[in-house]
C-alpha cells in the first residue's frame, strides 16, 4: 500500500533540513516532475529510499534496462513536452545510459539523468561500480556535473532542468556521490532562468530577416525545408502560414515530419536518402532554399559538392555551431524557428507560385507508378511493409503517435503514414538506435496517454529491447507493438544486395515466436501471414483496450525505393 503522502511535500519556500536524497526528490517536485523511468541499484539507493515518501507526488516506472529508461524519457520528452527524467545507479547503471544519451544529443530531446555515484572519498579508487560517467557522457551531453556536497544538490538540479529545456534542447546529466545523498543540510529551491555566459535564444537580427525576405520576394522558385527545430519551437502555424502567403512548397526531414500535415496543398514530401522522389530531385531546382531548424545532414545532402549549389540558401536555425558547419548560407539567421518565422512573416510579400508547385506534382507520378502504387496496394506475393502502414494510418486517420526503430520499416512508416497533428512522429534519427521504439513507445504513452500510439518496429530492433514488455505489463501502458518480419537485417540486407552482390553476411535471422513471447508477458497478441487477415488484425488490435502485439511477416527481400546511395548526388535517386 502507498503511504499517505506526507506534509510540505512541495519545494520549501524557507529552508529545511534534510537529506541530499529528499533534497534530490523535492527538487524534481519544484520543477513539476510527475514521472520518472529508473532503475535502483546501490549507489543510488538513498534516493530511491527518499522517493518511497513521495509516490503520491511522483510515479516512477521500474523499467528492465537502464538503456529503456533513456528512450522512454525521449519518447516522454517529444509526446509531451515536457523535460524527461531517468535514476540510474553508478558503474553499469550509468554506462547502460550512454546509447540513449547519445540519441537525445543527436535529436535535441530534453532529457535529465540522475546517477548515483560512490562516496565521494572512494573517488578514483577503483571501488566497486565506480565509472567515471562525467568523462564517459561529456561528449553526449549538452552539461553535466558531479555533486559531492548535499547543499549543491538544488543548484545542480536547477541548472539541469535549464540547460537541458532552453535553447537547443539536449541531455544533461547530474552524478550525485553517495555521501552527498545521505548527508543533512538546509534545503531551499530556487529555479534557474540565467547562466552567465550561456545563451540559449540568441537575439533575433533583423536586418538578417530583411535580407532573407529580400531573397524570398524575388525568389522564382522557392522551397521550404523544415527540421525538427520547427517542432521544437512550436513554428508549425507560423511555418505554414508563411508557405501559404508566399506560395512557397514545404518538404521535411525524417525528424520535421508531422510539423506540416501531409494532406496540406503546399506540403511536397519528405526528404532524405529514402525520402520522396520530387522534394529530393527538386532540391537542385530551387533558386532559394529556405531551411528551418534542420542541420543538412548527410542522409539529406548527399554528395554535399553537388548539392543545392544553384540556389541561395537561407538557414534559420538556434545553434549557431549547425550554420555553415556543411551548406554555406548566404542568409543565416541565427535565432528560434517560431521568433525568425513570425519576422519573416511580415516582411514577406504575398505570392503564388503554383507552377513550381505542380511541378512536384508531375515528379510525384514517377513515384506513384514505379514504387508506391505496387507497395500501399499489392494484389499478389507476399505482404508488403507499406500496405501495412498504410491501413495502420487509415484506421487511426493519422492521429496516433507513430513511433518507429531504425532500418526498413522506418523508412516505409515515414513515407506512408499520413501524419496530421504535430509531434506524433517519434523515431531515432540522427543516432539510428536499433531498440529505441518499444521503450520509446512506451514513453510516448505515459506522457500522451489520451493518444493512441502505435510502435512498429523491425523483427531484428525488436529484439534489442523486447524486455521492455515487462514494463508494458506492469505499469500497464496501452502500446500498440506492430512487428514488421522478415527475417532479415532488412537495411543492411538491402545494401548487401545492391552493394556487395547479394553476399548476405550476418543478416539473416531465425526469430522466436514474437507473439509467444508477448505472452510470457500477459500481453496479448497475433500473427499474420496472409493478406486476407491483416485488415481484421490491424483493427483488432487498434480496438483493443490496452497493450497489444501485432506480428506480421512481410515478403523477405522487399526494398525500400526510392534510394539515394550513400555518398552519391541526390540527382542519382533511384526509383527502383
Amino acid at each position: 500500500m502507498k503511504p499517505e503522502p506526507a506534509e510540505k511535500r512541495t519545494a520549501a519556500t524557507a529552508p529545511l533540513n534534510m537529506t541530499g536524497s529528499e533534497a534530490v526528490i523535492r527538487s524534481l517536485i519544484a520543477e513539476g516532475v510527475e514521472t520518472i523511468f529508473g532503475y535502483p541499484g546501490g549507489a543510488i539507493m538513498p534516493i530511491y529510499d527518499a522517493l518511497y515518501d513521495f509516490q503520491q507526488e511522483i510515479h516512477h516506472i521500474l523499467v528492465r534496462h537502464e538503456q529503456g529508461a533513456t528512450h522512454a524519457a525521449q519518447g516522454y520528452a517529444r509526446s509531451s513536452g515536457k523535460t524527461g527524467v531517468v535514476f540510474a545507479t553508478s558503474g553499469p547503471g550509468a554506462t547502460n545510459l550512454v546509447t540513449g544519451l547519445a540519441d537525445a544529443y543527436m535529436d535535441s530531446t530534453p532529457m535529465v539523468c540522475i546517477t548515483g555515484q560512490v562516496a565521494a572519498h572512494l573517488l578514483g579508487t577503483d571501488a566497486f561500480q565506480e565509472t567515471d560517467v562525467i568523462g564517459i557522457t561529456m561528449p553526449i551531453t549538452k552539461w553535466n556535473i558531479q555533486v559531492t556536497r548535499p547543499e549543491d544538490i538544488p543548484g545542480a538540479i536547477a541548472k539541469a532542468f535549464y540547460i537541458a529545456g532552453s535553447g537547443r534542447p539536449g541531455p544533461v546529466l547530474v552524478d550525485i556521490t553517495r555521501n552527498a545523498q545521505v548527508a543533512k543540510f538546509d534545503f531551499e529551491y530556487k529555479k534557474c532562468d540565467y547562466i552567465r555566459s550561456y545563451r540559449p535564444v540568441p537575439r533575433l537580427d533583423l536586418e538578417a530577416v530583411e535580407a532573407a525576405a529580400e531573397l524570398i520576394n524575388n525568389a522564382k522558385k522557392p522551397y521550404i525545408f523544415c527540421g525538427h527545430g520547427v517542432l521544437l519551437s512550436g513554428a508549425e502555424k507560423e511555418l505554414i502560414e508563411l508557405a501559404e502567403k508566399a506560395g512557397i512548397p514545404i518538404a521535411s526531414t525524417l525528424l520535421g515530419l508531422s510539423a506540416v500535415p501531409v494532406d496540406h496543398p503546399n506540403y511536397v514530401g519528405y526528404l532524405g536518402m529514402h525520402g520522396n522522389y520530387a522534394p529530393n530531385i527538386m532540391t537542385n531546382e530551387c533558386d532559394v532554399l529556405i531551411a528551418v531548424g534542420m542541420r543538412f545532414d548527410d542522409r539529406i545532402t548527399g554528395d554535399v559538392s553537388q548539392y543545392v549549389k544553384q540556389a541561395k540558401v537561407v538557414h534559420v536555425e538556434i545553434d549557431a555551431a549547425e550554420i555553415n558547419k556543411i551548406i554555406k548560407a548566404d542568409v543565416a539567421v541565427h535565432a528560434d524557428a517560431k521568433t525568425a518565422l513570425e519576422a519573416l512573416l511580415a516582411l514577406v510579400k504575398p505570392a503564388k507560385h503554383d507552377e513550381w508547385i505542380q511541378s512536384f506534382r508531375e515528379a510525384d507520378k514517377q513515384e506513384i507508378e514505379k514504387v508506391s502504387t505496387k507497395e500501399l496496394y499489392p494484389t499478389e506475393g507476399g505482404l508488403k511493409m507499406a500496405e501495412v502502414v498504410r491501413l495502420i494510418s487509415e484506421r487511426t486517420e493519422g492521429k496516433a503517435i507513430l513511433v518507429t526503430d531504425v532500418g526498413q520499416h522506418q523508412m516505409i512508416a515515414s513515407r506512408y503514414y499520413r501524419f496530421k497533428d504535430p509531434n506524433t512522429n517519434i523515431t531515432s534519427g540522427g543516432m539510428g538506435t536499433m531498440g529505441f521504439a518499444l521503450p520509446a513507445a512506451m514513453g510516448a504513452k505515459v506522457g500522451a496517454p489520451e493518444k493512441e500510439v502505435v510502435a512498429v518496429i523491425g523483427d531484428g530492433c525488436f529484439q534489442m529491447t523486447l524486455q521492455e514488455l515487462g514494463t508494458i505489463y506492469q505499469s500497464e501502458i496501452g502500446v500498440k507493438i506492430v512487428i514488421l518480419n522478415n527475417n532479415f537485417l532488412g537495411m543492411v540486407r538491402q545494401w548487401q544486395q545492391l552493394f556487395f552482390d547479394k553476399r548476405y553476411s550476418s543478416t539473416e535471422m531465425t526469430n522466436p515466436d514474437f507473439v509467444q513471447i508477448a505472452k510470457g508477458f500477459f500481453i496479448p497478441g497475433r500473427k499474420v501471414t496472409d493478406r486476407a487477415d491483416i485488415t481484421a488484425a490491424v483493427d483488432e488490435m487498434i480496438s483493443h483496450k490496452g497493450a497489444y502485439l501485432l506480428e506480421v511477416v512481410v515478403e523477405k527481400e522487399d526494398n525500400v525505393f526510392p534510394m539515394v546511395p550513400s555518398g552519391q548526388p541526390i540527382a542519382n535517386i533511384r526509383l527502383e
